[in-house]
């Protein structure tokens, strides 16, 4: 752990009064790539990715957006056109990128991702969606009712939650993960107590939970922005885990909200692909990007 921490570069970056974010960055250049995590991770849910991507030329900047790892964890803002106009400052505001980047989400980070290529699209070249529904296609009020996603009407009660899982973050973290892991051996013991420790954190709970408070805020948003703009006009590259319940709907769901998309199912993985199998995550990504190699 100590060689990854050591080639990679920490800041914070403030957004507003409320609001610090952490990031960690590698490699220079104007090819600039974006990657936003999901729940319940941090930045590190991209360390087997960051290196491949700084070799190939990239400046990598992984955030933990609003509410997670090390940035702050103020009391509201979850809804997804919030949590990108977050990035979108920390970008221009804070870290002083002129140009378009690359920007790419799992999980929750998808959604966040999603927001900021619809937002602010002349300041997005290339979108990357892993693994996840999206509110306000059809393919999200298919999946929302899949009883392997129990966890979206769980997490969506108010108050509870906290209650319940609060001192018990171990036992409810582990059981999440491994719930929906085709490789149990790829989040290791150590990787899983970083989340631990981070979701442990005064307000951080409440702040995972509040993600999936707004997603009905989310939906009527993200229709909003599709009737105003219409579909996303750049490249869109769909990825799904190869046993996961989204794998398979990823491309035709993007095809909802976007004109250009490519496809990509990463094999022997679930949900968490980026940790499960980042040898094929890395190798179709450059693949999707290599017409800017």
């Amino acid at each position: 752990m100590d060689t990854i921490l050591s080639n990679f570069t920490h800041g914070m970056a403030d957004i507003n009064p409320s609001l610090r974010l952490h990031y960690v960055s590698a490699g220079e250049g104007n090819r600039v790539i974006v990657l936003l995590h999901g729940f319940p991770q941090t930045w590190w849910e991209w360390r087997h990715i960051i290196p491949g991507l700084t070799e190939a030329g990239f400046r990598v900047i992984v955030p933990d957006y609003r509410g997670a790892g090390d940035s702050w964890k103020p009391q509201d803002g979850y809804d997804k056109k919030t949590m990108a106009r977050d990035i979108h400052t920390l970008l221009k505001s804070h870290l002083r990128i002129d140009t378009p980047v690359i920007i790419g989400g799992h999980d929750i980070g998808l959604m966040v991702a999603y927001a900021f290529a619809q937002q602010y699209r002349n300041d997005t070249s290339h979108l990357i969606v892993m693994d996840a529904p999206l509110p306000g296609t059809t393919i999200f009020n298919t999946l929302r009712s899949d009883q392997r996603v129990w966890h979206f009407a769980f997490h969506q009660v108010l108050d509870l939650p906290e209650a319940l899982v609060n001192g018990r973050e171990h036992l409810y973290l582990q059981f999440f993960f491994n719930a929906r892991i085709y490789n149990p051996a790829a989040i290791s013991q150590e990787d899983l107590q970083i989340y631990i420790e981070a979701y442990k954190a005064p307000g951080a709970m409440r702040a995972g939970f509040e993600l999936y408070r707004n997603f009905d805020q989310d939906e009527a948003d993200n229709r909003q922005l599709l009737k105003r703009h219409g579909k996303l006009n750049i490249p869109v590259l769909a990825v799904g885990g190869e046993t996961s319940t989204s794998g398979p709907l990823m491309d035709t769901m993007m095809r909802e909200v976007a004109e250009d998309v490519t496809g990509l199912r990463i094999p022997r993985s679930a949900h968490w692909v980026a940790e499960e199998n980042p040898t094929a995550l890395l190798r179709g990504t450059l693949q999707f990007l290599q017409d800017i190699l």
